[in-house]
């Protein structure tokens, strides 16, 4: 992400690194033991963690290209990357509802974490690229470092 996309690959990271935090919180605070079955849930969730900021981007950089100032690029990059990252992640939702639910009806106690896992993961991973990410991205952009930086070289 750094090497690719430079700044926002920077806040992206940082976006990560407290996506991490909140998601091993969360794993504390509800019990949840992180078996072989859970750590890969979690693995996925951060992949589509950096799915969804890889299109953030992307769409970032469409609206860069079509002539959009730098706020505007990033405001309409936010916008439209959302309903992707939504479908995707509800999708993510139905499946790990389905694996829960043949997980309780079979005894797979490895299964029902995998899919609690996931639904948690899926779920911090959806506020932290919409809010956390966005949050960041803004608040960069008002600082001198924003201002004077062209956001992809």
């Amino acid at each position: 992400m750094l090497i690719y996309y430079k700044l926002p690959g920077f806040i992206s990271c940082v976006a990560l690194i407290i996506y991490g935090i909140l998601v091993i919180a969360l794993f504390k605070m509800f019990p949840i033991t992180l078996t072989l079955a859970g750590i890969s849930a979690f693995i996925i969730s951060i992949g589509m963690a950096v799915d969804a900021n890889v299109l953030i981007f992307e769409r970032m950089r469409e609206e860069l290209r079509e002539g959009k100032t730098l706020g505007a690029a990033v405001e309409a990059g936010f916008s439209r990357a959302w309903t992707s990252i939504r479908d995707s992640n509800f999708s993510s939702f139905i499946a790990a509802g389905i694996l829960y639910w043949f997980g309780n009806i079979l005894g797979a106690s490895a299964v029902k974490g995998f899919a609690l896992t996931l639904f948690i993961g899926v779920a911090v991973s959806m506020i932290s690229a919409m809010f956390i990410s966005r949050t960041l991205l803004r608040f960069i952009l008002t600082t001198s470092i924003g201002k004077n930086h062209k956001l992809y070289t």
